[in-house]
């Protein structure tokens, strides 16, 4: 939704930025995330939105948790993580230590990573 004007957007995906907005906002806050609240907020903003917005919105971050929300949506620690992880498990195997067989273990699937990213294969292209 980042890649067009808001104005752009159905009003579907209008009314779900919204709720994202107000869920954002009350978890910043430390507020509990609720249906009213998040109606509330909605309100006073002067937006109005499908009733049912809230409630899904609300159900989904108290079943998820929004922590686990944001990771899933920032893309956060995405391929960056597999390098230390593979350098770590490398000193250890160079030690000699009972850790040789994750560092062959890690080693496998970076290469099997890597043959993924090689496939040329584009499921909307």
């Amino acid at each position: 939704m980042a890649s067009c004007p808001v104005s752009e957007l159905s009003k579907e995906q209008q009314d779900e930025l919204v709720c994202t907005y107000a869920a954002l906002i009350l978890h910043d806050d430390g507020a509990e995330i609720t249906a009213q609240a998040m109606a509330a907020l909605i309100k006073a903003a002067g937006v109005n939105v499908e009733g049912y917005w809230p409630m899904l919105m609300a159900k989904m971050v108290n079943n998820v948790g929004m922590d686990a929300l944001i990771k899933m949506g920032s893309g956060a620690g995405g391929g960056g993580g597999g390098a230390g992880a593979a350098a770590g498990g490398g000193a250890a195997a160079a030690e000699g230590g009972a850790a040789g067989g994750a560092a062959k273990e890690e080693k496998k699937k970076v290469e099997e990573e890597e043959e993924e990213e090689e496939m040329d294969f584009d499921l909307f292209g």
